[in-house]
């Protein structure tokens, strides 16, 4: 009992000393470039917290048990599959279709687990989590920025009042004096907002620019969806269906999440140089313009692939279609993940040099807050409906993050320089949170309801093989239950939450 102790004694020490670390990695950056920049990688911590929790529950009610029922087996792997997903990952716990469908006994006479409403149940008792984390998280963002009346302290309290007279490391007190100095910017520029008296002629100009910029996004954002719409219906012809499990078809697999990543990528390199040409008074204004019109492309995409998967890759004739978008999702990710990392080579990396060498005198670029956010929220995204047929996705999302935080450090630090026009930016971790619940999670719940309620599953894998939809199991089960007396209280609750005229009213909006 005594090593027991010392062993959790030393395992809490070190997580910790790990939250020590984050704590100092977000320190710097907050000190150096200001909470406008902090935001984006306090939202990308808070993500991957989210996405370890995410790994934890399915891990632990979803893989576990199926490692009990599943026989062994040896699989061959090769470069491509890690890519592609596909190939011997498809005999993994990787995807919905290597999950069984029958009660698994460990002993004779042991308890027996249902893996049909484990898996059901695990899912929707997440989301319904996660929806109350999301409603918590902006509520607290939004005490912090709106309403706690600590966070409007004047200057001259924060100068004299705020020093910690226990720092006495130089770099800590360095540190401590750039973060004050920052936040006393910040205040002042809130303060002082620069006034720009325009004349009518330049007013004139601003407004035909603001225009001609709307008109090219609408213009960009409705071409790359009609190409990436046609892509997507013919996906499953030309790349998928027919062929075999060999080298070049898996490759061909990739043309999809490749194209996404493309539109993902550059489109919003273009919505970013709109902006600057569009010359907006704040950066506030600069930022939000900039992340409404990412968000309505991604948001499109995001669209474009639902209805691809739920209407053409469900009703096809494939042995498991959840494996086929399960596998699409795993692509979607992976091949997001590396463009990110491209992106900040080429974004950030590529410019530093072009402007340290070429135009000297525009100086290091400056972080793109909107572009980066959405990324994270459009992965984010992709996870939550992956969940679903690939319940293990997770845990690759969160590795994703982990890299992407700290290649997104070491790029701002080498990189960029702090933002030009200093300004506080209390609500924007407010704003990222609301948009990671709406319309991301909202979005989210509508497609996992019509799967789980209006598809039929594949009827030669999964654990809801054979069903006419995967609530039928939780129908069936509540039948079962009926017959018991000791269970009449779950039956009645099951028909106060799920078969009242409110449930039906709710999920006919929502679906």
């Amino acid at each position: 009992a005594l090593q027991s102790f010392r062993r959790f004694g030393n395992n809490l020490s070190e997580y910790f000393h790990r939250l020590h670390f984050w704590h100092k990695n977000l320190k710097i950056i907050g000190a150096e470039f200001g909470t406008s920049v902090l935001s984006y990688f306090i939202f990308l911590k808070w993500l991957i917290t989210l996405n370890f929790f995410t790994f934890i529950v399915n891990f632990g009610f979803i893989t576990i048990p199926q490692f009990f029922a599943a026989e062994p087996n040896n699989l061959s792997f090769i470069s491509l599959e890690l890519f592609t997903g596909a190939g011997s990952f498809e005999q993994t716990v990787l995807y919905y279709g290597f999950y069984t469908n029958a009660t698994i006994h460990r002993a004779e006479n042991g308890p027996a687990y249902n893996m049909q409403l484990a898996y059901i149940f695990t899912v929707g008792m997440y989301f319904v989590i996660c929806f109350f984390i999301l409603l918590v998280s902006m509520a607290k963002s939004f005490c912090r920025s709106f309403i706690n009346p600590y966070t409007c302290s004047g200057n001259a309290s924060k100068l004299l009042c705020t020093w910690d007279f226990n720092i006495t490391d130089e770099k800590a007190v360095k540190l401590k004096q750039k973060n004050l100095s920052t936040q006393i910017k910040e205040d002042l520029s809130d303060v002082n907002p620069e006034v720009l008296n325009f004349t009518l002629k330049e007013r004139v100009v601003r407004l035909v620019t603001h225009l001609l910029s709307w008109v090219a996004f609408l213009a960009t954002a409705v071409a790359a969806c009609a190409g990436f719409y046609f892509l997507s219906i013919n996906n499953l012809k030309l790349f998928v269906k027919g062929h075999k499990n060999d080298l070049e078809s898996q490759a061909a697999t990739l043309v999809l999440p490749v194209v996404v990543s493309l539109i993902n990528t550059f489109i919003p390199f273009f919505y970013s140089w709109l902006g600057h040409l569009e010359r907006f008074q704040t950066p506030g204004q600069h930022i939000y313009v900039t992340i409404i019109r990412n968000i309505i492309l991604k948001i499109s995409i995001i669209g474009i692939l639902c209805y691809y998967w739920l209407s053409i890759v469900a009703v096809s004739e494939s042995q498991c279609w959840e494996a086929l978008v399960g596998q699409d999702i795993y692509r979607l990710v992976v091949v997001d993940f590396i463009f990110c990392l491209l992106g900040s080579f080429f974004g950030e990396f590529l410019q530093r040099i072009i402007r340290t060498t070429v135009c000297v005198n525009q100086g290091l670029p400056e972080f793109d807050i909107g572009r980066n956010v959405l990324d994270l929220i459009y992965a984010q995204t992709l996870t939550w409906i992956g969940i679903l047929f690939s319940p293990l996705l997770p845990v690759i999302q969160m590795l994703a993050f982990s890299i992407i935080f700290f290649v997104k450090k070491v790029s701002l630090l080498m990189n960029c320089q702090p933002p030009r026009k200093v300004w506080k930016t209390a609500q924007m971790t407010t704003s990222f949170m609301f948009l990671l619940f709406f319309p991301s999670f909202v979005g989210v719940l509508s497609v996992i309801g019509v799967t789980v309620w209006r598809l039929k599953p594949s009827k030669e894998c999964g654990p809801f093989r054979g069903l006419a939809s995967m609530y039928a199991a939780v129908s069936e089960w509540i039948k079962i239950l009926e017959n018991y007396t000791a269970s009449k209280w779950v039956v009645s609750i099951y028909n106060i939450l799920i078969t009242s005229q409110f449930f039906f009213i709710l999920s006919t909006l929502v679906l």
